[in-house]
């Protein structure tokens, strides 16, 4: 489930010669993914992103970020300056991702201790995060060519209309052996995912918690990931988002990445 990105498809029903009244089918499941996947969000944004990691006892550890997005038609790419707590100010994190099938995502890290930028190996993606729950992988854009997609269900939430798709990947060892996504007609946006491990066990669950328009866009500003067998989560809450003010393009690069932003 990216966090980006409004197709509305038809709602009326479509009249017949026969003036009969017909339901139009619904989408299947790789429609309705790649409808979450394309989903507009600006040519570029900035943000304040506050990380929150909780523990099963319930201690919290509060990390206080700066973010950069923008889109390249083709390509996107994504910057990340952590500027609090002390433990791991000026690290900094980026991720390239391609509108292409089969092309894997680019990202580095740069972790001040080492004073050294470190691209992040295809075998380093099911990492976790800088102790989030959050894998590399699940940081980047997963194209919607890389899993086999099916409309299991659909559910009513009051006026809105659910649709529950399962993703099983391609590549048999992929970290994940499927997820199940809920996904908002209309809006084309996602309101929970379940990760279940190789062994087909829940591992994890991504819940969207809010969601606003701003500028024209559907954002979605706070979300929770709960990694059910170590009854741990991590909250992510977006403030301060401006869209399309015009990012700089001399954001995404490694030099950036060890200066911090400016």
């Amino acid at each position: 489930m990216r966090t980006r990105h409004l197709i509305i498809l038809p709602a009326v029903a479509m009249l017949v010669l026969t003036g009969a009244w017909v339901a139009p089918a619904e989408p299947g499941g790789r429609e309705i993914i790649e409808n979450v996947y394309h989903r507009p969000t600006g040519e570029d944004s900035t943000s304040e992103l506050t990380m929150t990691l909780i523990n099963s006892r319930g201690d919290q550890r509060v990390r206080r970020i700066k973010q950069f997005f923008k889109d390249y038609g083709t390509e996107e790419k994504t910057i990340m300056f952590f500027l609090a707590p002390a433990d791991v100010r000026d690290t900094s994190f980026m991720n390239w991702s391609y509108d292409q099938e089969g092309r894997d995502d680019d990202q580095w890290i740069y972790l001040p201790a080492l004073r050294r930028v470190k691209r992040i190996s295809s075998d380093s993606k099911g990492d976790y995060f800088m102790g989030s729950d959050f894998t590399y992988d699940d940081l980047g854009d997963r194209h919607p060519s890389e899993d086999t997609h099916r409309l299991v269900r659909t559910e009513q939430e009051g006026p809105t209309r659910l649709y529950v798709v399962e993703s099983a990947p391609k590549d048999p060892d992929y970290m994940y052996s499927k997820t199940v996504t809920w996904v908002e007609d209309e809006r084309w946006i996602g309101r929970k995912k379940e990760f279940y491990d190789q062994d087909g066990d829940l591992l994890k669950v991504l819940t969207v918690q809010q969601s606003e328009q701003i500028d024209g866009y559907w954002v979605l500003t706070r979300l929770e990931m709960h990694n059910v067998k170590k009854d741990h989560r991590t909250r992510m809450e977006l403030q301060d988002v401006h869209l399309d003010r015009g990012v700089s393009d001399q954001l995404f690069t490694e030099r950036a990445m060890t200066r911090g932003p400016r």
